[in-house]
């Protein structure tokens, strides 16, 4: 349906949306943001009890291949033994890079393509987040708990411009074209291991407002410490997990969850450099990822 197709700003051929904001100059001066030479993880640690969106599974197997019985290997030299990684899993769990092949609407994705060109069951044909170049920019996190006056958001409440530009307000942060914007709401920190199953199952975030408003700044990339960025249930009216149509397929701009950014928030980080460099597993719709905040 041609109504529902606009054709990228960034040109009819394009298959990387808002990488394209990657720049020497938006790296560099991401660069002058780090002050005291520290990094910190923003992914957190999955395994087989993660909660995931259905039907989603991860298990893990160690093995210790042509060694059994006590066997030892002797070709290296010397006795050698080793342990080698059997993973059977959906990518989409724990933290995560949503990319622009991920959500779309009547049969197309980013920069008007058909499901029927990429969607290949061996993998995506575009779109494939190994295609995606290193997002490296600054990196910015808005207290959203903290502007709605709690320690953690409850499951379904959700925010918009307003409360998005309170927060920025609150914090002295300016949200910049180019920006990695995330948010933390206190679910994860609150839930994730209290609550698994309720953790997995609803989750405060953005409304479909917010994403429109977001999307207008010409962010890199958007993101929360939630599984799903958006709220769940949604606000009332609004269309669920709308915002991820309003990223990935309108403008281009990837996501990332489950981004464990309240601990930079506990040493009164507010912008810092963002570098994510993903797998690269071609025609990978997300990507399983743990970026590096240096500040």
């Amino acid at each position: 349906m041609a109504q529902d197709c606009t054709p990228s700003k960034w040109g009819a051929d394009d298959t990387i949306g808002s990488a394209n904001l990657v720049t020497p100059e938006r790296t560099l001066e991401a660069a002058k943001l780090i002050k005291q030479g520290k990094s910190m993880p923003l992914g957190i640690t999955i395994g087989p009890d993660t909660p995931a969106f259905p039907p989603r599974s991860l298990s893990l197997q160690v093995v210790q291949p042509n060694q059994q019985g006590g066997q030892k290997l002797t070709g290296f030299g010397y006795e050698g033994n080793y342990n080698d990684d059997v993973l059977q899993t959906w990518i989409g769990i724990g933290s995560q890079l949503d990319g622009l092949g991920h959500l779309g609407e009547h049969g197309k994705y980013y920069n008007c393509l058909d499901e029927k060109e990429i969607s290949v069951i061996t993998g995506l044909t575009k779109l494939g987040t190994h295609d995606v170049p290193p997002l490296v920019g600054r990196g910015v996190v808005l207290d959203m708990a903290a502007q709605a006056g709690v320690e953690a958001m409850e499951a379904g409440q959700s925010f918009g411009s307003a409360e998005i530009k309170a927060a920025a307000e609150a914090q002295g942060v300016e949200l910049r074209e180019g920006d990695i914007i995330l948010f933390y709401t206190g679910w994860t920190d609150a839930n994730f291991t209290e609550n698994p199953a309720l953790w997995g199952s609803a989750e405060p975030g953005l409304d479909n407002e917010g994403a429109e408003y977001l999307a207008s700044l010409n962010p890199m990339a958007v993101g929360a410490d939630t599984w799903g960025l958006e709220s769940v249930p949604p606000k009332e009216g609004d269309k669920v997990f709308y915002g991820h149509v309003t990223f990935l397929k309108e403008n281009g701009i990837y996501i990332l969850e489950t981004m464990n950014v309240g601990p930079l928030l506990e040493e009164g980080v507010n912008e810092f450099m963002f570098v994510l460099g993903q797998n690269r597993i071609r025609g990978a719709v997300q990507a399983m990822i743990n970026p590096v905040a240096l500040y």
